[in-house]
């Protein structure tokens, strides 16, 4: 298979690569590294992606920001960086990449476990999160009718990540990025769609 992996770069999007990449062509996106350069909040930076990377069997999306602080000091505008960057930025990849796969093809966007267990500080990511996941069950439906599928991956905090982000992840079991990366494996090669795919 010929598949696109945007946010390969990243801790993620690298273990992603590197399992795949055993069996499959893989080709890598990001807004600053990459084979490809692209930027997810700019409709024709992603157009010209596609049209760089020619018919694809999988797109992947392992990449998105999101705003973290308390709910009594966030603005809209702060809110809104989580909807612009990793909601509408994986959403505006799906809604493009249907139309450059193969029959067959596939989307994998990527969630995470908070949009089920919300933290301390992260409503925006639970929101985030959680409308992801709510887009591609609904999303499924429409394109199975053109053989194609679409699953998300909600993994929990990374081991690699842990040191960084377990002021907001108290109690929480991180997982190795190789363990996740089996989910994507999952969602590509297997025959599920409309599907969350838990690593917890």
């Amino acid at each position: 298979m010929k598949i696109l992996i945007v946010g390969a770069s990243g801790t993620l999007g690298q273990a992603v690569a590197a399992h795949l990449g055993q069996r499959h062509e893989i080709l890598g996106a990001g807004r600053h590294n990459g084979q490809y350069q692209v930027d997810l909040t700019d409709d024709r930076s992603v157009q010209a992606l596609f049209e760089a990377t020619g018919p694809l069997d999988a797109v992947i999306a392992t990449t998105g920001q999101v705003h973290f602080g308390p709910l009594q000091d966030m603005s809209a505008a702060q809110f809104d960086s989580g909807l612009q960057d990793k909601l509408l930025g994986q959403v505006r990849l799906a809604l493009a990449a249907q139309h450059h796969l193969r029959a067959g093809g596939s989307i994998t966007l990527t969630s995470g476990i908070i949009s089920a267990q919300p933290i301390r500080d992260g409503s925006n990511a639970t929101a985030v999160n959680a409308a992801l996941e709510g887009f591609v069950r609904a999303a499924a439906f429409e394109l199975a009718a053109r053989g194609l599928r679409i699953n998300i991956v909600s993994p929990t905090v990374l081991e690699e990540s842990a040191a960084a982000y377990a002021p907001y992840f108290p109690g929480f079991e991180p997982a190795p990025a190789r363990r996740v990366a089996l989910a994507y494996q999952r969602a590509v090669e297997g025959i599920q769609s409309g599907q969350t795919l838990t690593v917890w």
